[in-house]
């Protein structure tokens, strides 16, 4: 079975019963099933240890109420989830520092709900999932493809938007910014997890070659990520990808500390993110950052946070709207903070689409290196291909299409897609780096005997259509004097 049958069947299921309400719902719903049922399967791999002990009791693991496809169903599977299962996991008390793992299970229930009122529904959803063998690798490369799905849907949910990156365009930043071992890679917006799995990929694939670069690797991965749905999609897919204890904290990142705290220990080699566009802030929050940088706006918020929070050497790879490279005022002063703190060498610019169906709203990747200060600003303007007008939920940007700015990378020149723009001009326009590309092609102008040679045939045509007109409107009227 595909993994769109899959999904379509659970969601078909689920439509039938009263207390789901959207696909927002639904896809919650299947989400903490999943989590669930992953977590059994990697259990299977824990339990190689003898010394390994279940955080969760074990009436409650999914192989004692769920993987039997007989087992409970009706009205008692739906008292079992309502007044065992979700009261028992919501009161674990465990630590991160005792227990991660528990501590894990436990911040997944926080604020996971079952919305399902028929027990029956829940079974037949069951039996759906029990169809997935997550030890199976064949099955894990599945979940991959569940997990694509599962952000489409919540694209189309119409609230997804603030936390997908489509998969190309992470991959792409983490590809030319090139984590390797040697510092923590943070995301302090998280959302579902694509930088962190990009990041996981791409560092085992290149940079992992014992079982304590392994065990190093999942040390370096953190998020934070406020909101439950996501989060919870963020930890089942590390924990997926061999991640045990994910540590990504449910919290937003612009309240959980004041800018002030902090200090050394605290900065990292790497920050991957793309908070979310047009956000604001509750009050409040601005007061956790210095004045000159307080403002309600959630994505200048996280940019002045992320200067701070590297480490001198660390690199910074952000999605931005045009909004923040040409905005005024504490916009400004944070341009111009990024452009003192940080080499910022490199702004790709995105064409229109990207995030389609969410906003239309042009973006940017912006790549800078903290320690130093920007002497020359590189820009490279990514191409729609060929007969596309723009990218839409059914034709998204791919990771081949970024095989030009991979090219250029390393040995730059300007081209017609590629501009370097000196320090000196950036500041003599008062910080606004929403430059315009001096080398494309005018549309307005073309080879000059091309041109001539259009016009003389247009007004050829145009003389062969007024002398039929003028024939038509003279017969015309001749007809009408012979009648008369």
């Amino acid at each position: 079975m595909s993994i769109t049958t899959l999904v379509k069947s659970i969601q078909d299921i689920m439509r039938q019963d009263a207390g789901v309400d959207g696909d927002a719902q639904r896809i919650s719903q299947l989400v903490w099933m999943l989590f669930i049922k992953i977590y059994d399967d990697k259990e299977v791999e824990y339990e190689l240890d003898p010394a390994y002990r279940s955080p969760i009791p074990a009436r409650l693991r999914w192989r004692a109420w769920a993987a039997d496809d007989e087992g409970m169903t009706g009205d008692e599977l739906l008292a079992f989830v309502n007044a065992d299962l979700f009261p028992s996991l919501k009161a674990l008390q465990f630590s991160a520092a005792d227990d991660a793992r528990g501590y894990i299970v436990q911040d997944v229930f926080t604020d996971a709900y079952n919305y399902m009122k028929s027990g029956t529904l829940i079974r037949q959803v069951i039996n759906k999932i029990n169809q997935i063998d997550f030890n199976s690798l064949d099955d894990r490369h599945l979940f991959n493809d569940l997990y694509e799905k599962i952000l489409r849907d919540l694209q189309s949910a119409g609230n997804a938007g603030e936390y997908y990156t489509p998969r190309a365009v992470t991959q792409f930043m983490v590809d030319v910014t090139d984590p390797r071992l040697d510092g923590v890679v943070l995301d302090p917006a998280a959302g579902t997890g694509g930088f962190l799995i990009c990041a996981l990929e791409h560092i085992r694939a290149k940079y992992v070659h014992t079982t304590a670069d392994a065990e190093q690797l999942s040390r370096s991965l953190w998020g934070v990520e406020k909101k439950p749905l996501p989060h919870l999609l963020c930890v089942t897919n590390m924990i997926l990808h061999d991640v045990e204890t994910p540590h990504v904290e449910r919290d937003n990142a612009l309240a959980r500390r004041p800018y002030r705290d902090y200090g050394e220990a605290d900065r990292v080699r790497y920050i991957f993110t793309n908070p979310p566009f047009g956000g604001m802030e509750e009050p409040g929050v601005e007061s956790n950052f210095p004045a000159q940088f307080q403002t309600k706006e959630t994505a200048d918020l996280f940019l002045a946070l992320i200067v701070h929070l590297l480490q001198d050497g660390g690199q910074g790879a952000i999605v931005l709207p045009d909004g923040s490279l040409f905005g005024e005022g504490v916009k400004t002063r944070l341009k111009e903070h990024l452009l003192e703190r940080c080499n910022l060498h490199t702004i790709v610019r995105l064409p229109n689409g990207v995030f389609a169906p969410y906003t239309d709203i042009n973006t940017n990747l912006l790549f800078f290196t903290k320690g130093e200060p920007t002497r020359e600003v590189w820009y490279f303007e990514h191409p729609l291909p060929e007969g596309y007008k723009k990218y839409t939920k059914t034709r998204p940007i791919r990771i081949e299409e970024f095989e030009l700015e991979k090219a250029w990378w390393h040995e730059r020149q300007e081209t017609e897609r590629a501009w370097r723009v000196p320090i000196e001009q950036i500041k003599a326009r008062g910080y606004n780096l929403d430059i315009k590309n001096p080398n494309a092609a005018d549309p307005s102008h073309g080879d000059p005997l091309k041109l001539l040679a259009q016009y003389h045939a247009l007004q050829a045509d145009i003389a062969v259509r007024r002398a039929s007109l003028r024939a038509e409107l003279q017969a015309a009227l001749e007809g009408t004097g012979h009648g008369a």
